[in-house]
Order: C-alpha cells, then sequence, then structure tokens
C-alpha cells in the first residue's frame, strides 16, 4: 500500500497528481495524510521519524518510508510505467528529468527565498533585498516556462500529463503568493487552467483544497 503525507498547495501536490494518475489508469488505491505545514505538525517526533528533515513529501512503500520528491516521482514512474507520467524513450526520459530537476533544485528554492527570506538573513533590509532580487529571478523562471507552455501539445512533455505539469501548476499558484499577478504571464496562466480540468489534477487540487487564485491585488 502506498501513503502520501502532504502539505495542501506544497511541492507535494507534484507525486499526489501522480498518484491520482496512477489510480486513474490501474485502479491502484492510495492512502494520504494532510500534513498542516503552518502549524508545524512536520516537526512532530512522529513526522520526524518519517523525514528527519521534516520535509514534504513523504511517500510510504509498504511500511518503508521515501522522500525527497524526484526519488519518489522517479519510483512511482518506474513502478507504473505504463501510466507514462515519464518518457519510456531513454533521450526523452532523460531530457524529462533534466526539466523535473531543474524545476526542483532551481525554481523550488528560488521560491523558498521569496517566502522564507528570514532564513537568508537576519536584517530586515538583507532579507528585503533577497526577497526582491528572488522575485525577479522567479519571474524569469516563470518566463521560461511559459515558454514550454506555449509549445504543449497539450502537456509540457507530450501528449500525456507529466510531474513537469503538475510541478508547473505549482509554480503559478506560488506566483500569486510571490506577488506576481499571474495575468501577467497569460499563456502561461491559460495552460494551467486547462490543467487544472484534467481529472487526476482536479482531483488532488479537490482533496487539498486549493484553487489557481492566490494573487492579492494591491
Amino acid at each position: 500500500m502506498l501513503k502520501l503525507y502532504y502539505g495542501p498547495g506544497a511541492c507535494s501536490f507534484v507525486p499526489h497528481v501522480g498518484l491520482e494518475a496512477i489510480k486513474a489508469a490501474t485502479g491502484e488505491e492510495f492512502e494520504t495524510q494532510a500534513v498542516k505545514l503552518h502549524k508545524g505538525e512536520q516537526q512532530t517526533p512522529e513526522y520526524l521519524a518519517l523525514n528527519p528533515l521534516g520535509l514534504v513529501p513523504v511517500l510510504v512503500v509498504d511500511g518503508r518510508p521515501l522522500n525527497q520528491i524526484v526519488a519518489i516521482c522517479d519510483f512511482l514512474d518506474r513502478r507504473y510505467p505504463q501510466v507514462g507520467l515519464l518518457p519510456a524513450d531513454p533521450w526523452q526520459r532523460a531530457q524529462a528529468i533534466s526539466t523535473f530537476a531543474w524545476m526542483n533544485n532551481t525554481i523550488h528554492p528560488t521560491f523558498t527565498r521569496i517566502f522564507r527570506s528570514k532564513n537568508f538573513a537576519e536584517s530586515d533590509a538583507a532579507q528585503a533585498e533577497i526577497k526582491r532580487t528572488s522575485q525577479g529571478v522567479f519571474r524569469g523562471h516563470l518566463e521560461r516556462i511559459q515558454g514550454m507552455a506555449e509549445k504543449a501539445a497539450p502537456f509540457l512533455l507530450g501528449d500525456k500529463l507529466s510531474f513537469a505539469d503538475a510541478y508547473a501548476l505549482v509554480f503559478l499558484r506560488w506566483a500569486g503568493l510571490a506577488a506576481i499577478d499571474p495575468a501577467s504571464l497569460p499563456v502561461y496562466q491559460a495552460y494551467v487552467a486547462r490543467l487544472a480540468t484534467v481529472p487526476p489534477v482536479a482531483a488532488a487540487m479537490a482533496r487539498e483544497g486549493i484553487n489557481l487564485d492566490t494573487y492579492q491585488k494591491k
């Protein structure tokens, strides 16, 4: 049995979508448990026993915890290759992993510097500078994804839903939290709006209780 520990709206949404896609294609059921990050549930002794870093997601596979989003998604794809969450062709798969890794090790940490600038500097002035600089960098990453969305057919990696699509949706939601208006990225916004209607994506969003509207106009 598979069990996913996720934080609503967090990057754990990516394997959450993957599990919904697997369920839709194979009938394989899975369990979930929400981790309320704003309440610090990721720092409880019980959760730290699963992931000593206190991060989501965690995928428990037959009682064994697996951490790190790229590893979790790679495992899911290898266990259920018939679902096609990553390409089967070795070269195309490598290219997909390259995009997925860029999202995870570059875009995601950039947003962290915006959302948790206190983790990177002590003074208010330094935190403000980190946040301001990172917003510009994050915006640049979103524009690159918009360029990818322009070529979506209909998904980023072709005709099948992939982990990269789910991550792209997460980032556009985070854009609103970073004071970036998604409407300023119209192609990207339209692509994500379509993506949100795909049944596995819609199911994960419903379970997490999230929507696409995170931007607060000032």
